[in-house]
């Protein structure tokens, strides 16, 4: 069990991130470990090609039996959408004499040997760690930023919306709740149940504030902690299953007729927040011709828009979801 300890300014400092590089590197986990991260098979196959033609076994070596990586990978967030090659300096900045010793609590407390590569690498620590950030700045390049990264975004950046909702209309115990059935949020002491490990560990956040960090290679929540470290949870994201590829929007032949069919199809996509690029790509049409649809559902007050970073999201306002029939969402 972990218990985080926050108090009121703690809590009033708890804030959300959107991190690629933790995206990047958690996405290792697809190479070594496809079958856990199902929702995510047919993007990353469609990448295969390329990323067979990169550093394929130092990057795989990263990753632990137990689909652990090393925390020097996932820096913590300095703001809500950090830019990759800022946290990728943040990587390259680590002191090389740490790299042995952030190795090895990767693979040593599973009985896990360093595999081959890293350590013999570990002859020059310092070269071994230009080698880890160029071969995951060369898979960011090649693999992940020229089309998974922005519709990627897109969902994560909807799960913020979504999440900063929950917090403002229901209060913080429902927010945890929500993230993961593994947090708990009592009398200031948010617990995180860790069946996996038998070390009880209290953390008291002490004014460092807490960062939560959406993520699609988890399946609960994860924690970056230690001694020299702010506290940073990552948790399983919403909106998953629009990374398989563009969905057959369902719509009923009423409200077609009733607002076209265009806006119908949008307005069945936005069940969840969305941003313009987003729904293009899932729409297969224009950015120009999705805005001109959603400035005419936004007048009438089908959808509800919210600024975040510089992305506008999307989503149906209640009125929206009693003309399609859909879920009433918190």
């Amino acid at each position: 069990m972990h218990r985080f300890r926050l108090g009121l300014a703690d809590l009033a400092t708890t804030w959300f991130a959107c991190s690629p590089i933790q995206e990047a590197a958690l996405s290792l986990r697809m190479w070594t470990h496809p079958g856990h991260y199902a929702l995510q098979m047919p993007a990353f196959e469609r990448l295969r090609p390329a990323f067979e033609r990169l550093d394929t076994v130092l990057l795989r070596s990263l990753v632990s039996e137990v689909r652990w990586i090393p925390d020097f990978l996932t820096p913590r967030p300095t703001g809500p959408a950090p830019d990759f090659r800022a946290e990728l300096a943040l990587v390259r900045a680590l002191p090389p004499e740490r790299l042995r010793p952030e190795l090895e609590q990767t693979f040593r407390p599973h009985g896990q040997p360093l595999p081959p590569p890293l350590a013999a690498g570990l002859a020059d620590p310092a070269r071994l760690l230009a080698r880890i950030a160029d071969a995951l700045e060369e898979y960011w390049e090649v693999c992940l930023a020229p089309a998974w990264w922005p519709q990627a975004r897109a969902v994560l950046e909807a799960d913020l919306v979504y999440r900063a909702r929950v917090l403002a209309q229901h209060g913080a115990a429902a927010l945890f709740a929500d993230l993961c059935h593994r947090l708990r949020w009592e009398d200031g002491v948010l617990s995180i149940d860790r069946r996996w490990t038998a070390q009880d560990r209290d953390i008291t956040v002490d004014g460092r504030g807490l960062v939560l960090t959406p993520t699609f290679f988890a399946h609960g929540v994860v924690t970056m902690i230690g001694n020299d470290r702010a506290p940073q949870l990552s948790y399983p994201a919403r909106g998953q299953g629009a990374m398989a590829g563009p969905p057959a929007p369902v719509t009923t032949r009423a409200l077609e007729l009733l607002v076209g069919a265009p806006k119908a199809r949008l307005l069945a996509l936005l069940a969840e927040p969305a941003s313009t690029t987003d729904l293009a790509y899932r729409l297969g049409v224009t950015p120009g011709a999705v805005s001109q649809h959603l400035a005419v559902l936004h007048r009438t007050g089908l959808v509800t828009r919210a600024r975040n970073g510089r992305s506008v999201l999307y989503s149906r306002s209640p009125l929206g979801d009693e003309l399609t029939g859909g879920p009433r969402r918190p």
